[in-house]
């Protein structure tokens, strides 16, 4: 289903108009729609106002107050737009679209499922605002923040959103219905849950251990693995290097639980920190949003939160319990000009 669609229908079973922001948080609770971009609702907003201002009284949707849609054929009153101040421009600039978040709604709204080549996908966002920059060179700023994500998410093991298809032209993935891409995107997949399910299983000691080695591969130095005393101490020490400049004592607790893990382990973490410690929880669950205002609160200690999904991705970027399989595919280079 395309974000469109998607929007249709959550309209059609709420039976009246919703913010863009609302709109966005039930079609993506709904699994309607999935983005891997950063401004959901941006992109949102952005795609309704396009389809309304290019289709007009033949467009879907009608905005009933400022970005607030529903669906024309309710038959209700439009709103009566004010042409927007300079505040108002200002922060319509401030709102918009990241590089990647552009492409991916560029492509989703015009390319009809086939590659379309970056400076094209460039061409369309600046024409619709989608993105603003000052740059002299927009269309290759916007191929390299492509190109990089698609390494990073490579390099995790992560699902990839756009793929590219040689001379300049991206697609995105999820258009890929067979081939060597889907395939790989599938068994890393599979990798990464039988990653989590084993770090489940392991000795304690083992999975501590395991937590020392990827702090030492992130940048921690003088890791040590504390005496294991049960549950509620701390399980590892270290120190987080930034460059050689910055350095912040860290303080360690792992939490191989099922259940999520709630805000009073963040308030015993914290009581546990020596004058200059900072906290960090990891767990192979998850956090509840107490925990998460808790490590958050004002005036305390800041206390850091890694969950498992996180820990997953960053043991594989650090090649930690996984080994990778390379192959060499070519593919015909770019024409220079192109």
């Amino acid at each position: 289903m395309n974000l469109l669609d998607a929007v249709e229908s959550s309209l059609a079973a709420e039976g009246k108009p919703l913010h863009y922001r609302e709109l966005t948080r039930r079609i993506l609770a709904q699994q309607l729609w999935h983005t891997e971009g950063k401004t959901p609702e941006a992109t949102v907003n952005a795609q309704l106002a396009l389809d309304i201002r290019q289709k007009g009284a033949l467009s879907k949707f009608q905005r009933t107050a400022a970005g607030v849609f529903a669906l024309r054929d309710w038959g209700l009153p439009q709103a009566a737009l004010a042409r927007p101040t300079k505040q108002a421009a200002a922060r319509q600039q401030h709102h918009a679209l990241s590089f990647t978040d552009a492409a991916e709604a560029v492509l989703e709204q015009f390319a009809g499922q086939k590659p379309m080549h970056y400076r094209a996908i460039t061409e369309k966002a600046l024409e619709l605002g989608w993105i603003h920059t000052e740059g002299q060179t927009p269309e290759a700023t916007l191929y390299a923040q492509i190109f990089t994500e698609i390494n990073r998410k490579s390099r995790r093991g992560d699902p990839l959103r756009f793929v590219r298809h040689g001379k300049g032209l991206v697609g995105l993935s999820k258009w890929m219905g067979s081939g060597l891409a889907l395939q790989i995107g599938k068994h890393n997949s599979d990798v990464r849950k039988k990653l989590h399910a084993q770090l489940g299983s392991m000795p304690p000691a083992d999975f501590e251990a395991l937590i020392g080695q990827l702090l030492v591969a992130v940048g921690f130095e003088e890791v040590e693995v504390t005496q294991r005393s049960g549950d509620g101490g701390i399980d590892v020490r270290g120190t987080l290097v930034v460059g050689d400049v910055i350095r912040t004592r860290m303080a360690v607790q792992v939490k191989r639980w099922k259940h999520n893990v709630q805000a009073p382990v963040v308030q015993q973490v914290r009581s546990s920190l020596g004058a200059h410690d900072h906290g960090l929880i990891i767990t192979t669950s998850d956090f509840s949003s107490g925990a998460r205002s808790e490590a958050e609160r004002p005036n305390a200690v800041p206390v850091a939160l890694m969950n498992g999904e996180q820990l997953v991705t960053l043991l594989i970027e650090n090649d930690i319990g996984v080994h990778r399989t390379s192959y060499s595919v070519i593919e015909l280079g770019e024409a220079q000009g192109q």
